[in-house]
């Protein structure tokens, strides 16, 4: 029997999520060589002492596990199938770690066309943030054939805490992580509305952060987000035009399904003003702005004075 050739494993995308993933992987021993368009994104992976490269093309002769942490479905047609793209050029029976939040029939989509490219793909979108990410303590949400896992396995195993392992071939994955985007994205601008409701009415915003995180109202979104909103520090950890692409894609699948969906349309138009009033690439706490700047309230602001303001 062939010995199984040792992983080494790019990964494509060193934003926030990539480059704790890259450096968690690097952590565990592996052979890690990081991509990015972004000569700082490189250079910060290089601190960690990864290597990188700067185009997907130049990761073809040099990996068997690629690991894709990009931004949408554009952004994995661009490093698998573009110009400088990986399907055509990696060594047939290598693996494809799909990790952006795509609509679940694109991944069905592209789990064939990588078969017909004599490569491999799992199915797995990520949930955790940057910090679980560097630790490697994500969850991740795979579906695939188990040839995909065996090959990938101790790359999983560097990156999560938790593997959930939902079907034999890639849809399944994209399909639960769409559930959590649909709750995580209603969940924060419940929270942003609720808040907003408190602070509208008069409530010290600090006292009932307390009270509802000891109280049935508690979500781990509100229990997360709202202190970015009393700190007034709205740095991006995951920025408000993320949810719009996000339940974008839950819009569009409920389309797909014929199935209405009142509530997360709901959010994904709060998120949607917020981007268009240019709050786009703050935290998606900042959509409790598109009820500041519309009832005139203020907002705890300490390092942000924009909220500050009372329209």
């Amino acid at each position: 029997m062939t010995k199984q050739r040792e992983p080494v494993v790019g990964v494509v995308g060193l934003g926030a999520m990539g480059l704790g993933s890259a450096t968690a992987i690097l952590n565990a021993g592996l052979s890690v060589i990081g991509c990015d368009v972004s000569s700082l994104a490189r250079e910060a992976f290089i601190t960690r002492g990864g290597r990188c490269v700067a185009t997907p093309a130049d990761l073809a002769d040099q990996c068997n596990v690629v690991v894709l942490l990009v931004v949408n479905a554009d952004q994995v047609e661009s490093v698998l199938f573009g110009i400088d793209g990986l399907a055509a050029r990696l060594a047939p029976g290598s693996l494809i770690v799909q990790c952006a939040t795509v609509a679940p029939s694109y991944a069905r989509t592209l789990g064939v066309r990588l078969s017909e490219a004599g490569l491999l793909m799992l199915d797995a979108p990520v949930s955790g943030g940057a910090a679980k990410a560097a630790t490697g303590q994500l969850s991740i949400m795979s579906s695939g054939e188990p040839s995909a896992y065996t090959r990938g396995q101790a790359v999983l195993d560097a990156m999560a805490a938790t593997v959930y392992r939902l079907g034999d071939a890639p849809g399944p994955g994209s399909s639960v992580k769409l559930v959590n985007q649909h709750l995580a994205g209603v969940h924060i601008a419940a929270a942003a509305e609720a808040m907003a409701l408190g602070i509208r009415m008069g409530l010290d915003p600090e006292t009932l952060y307390d009270v509802i995180t000891h109280s049935a109202g508690n979500s781990w979104m509100f229990e997360n987000r709202v202190p970015h909103i009393l700190s007034g520090d709205y740095t991006p950890l995951s920025a408000v035009d993320i949810f719009v692409k996000d339940l974008n894609i839950v819009h569009q699948t409920g389309r797909e399904l014929a199935l209405a969906m009142p509530v997360a349309a709901s959010a994904l138009q709060q998120f949607t003003a917020a981007s268009g009033a240019g709050l786009g690439r703050e935290d998606d706490s900042a959509v409790i702005k598109v009820y500041q700047r519309l009832s005139g309230f203020a907002l705890p602001a300490a390092n942000d004075p924009a909220g500050q303001e009372s329209e």
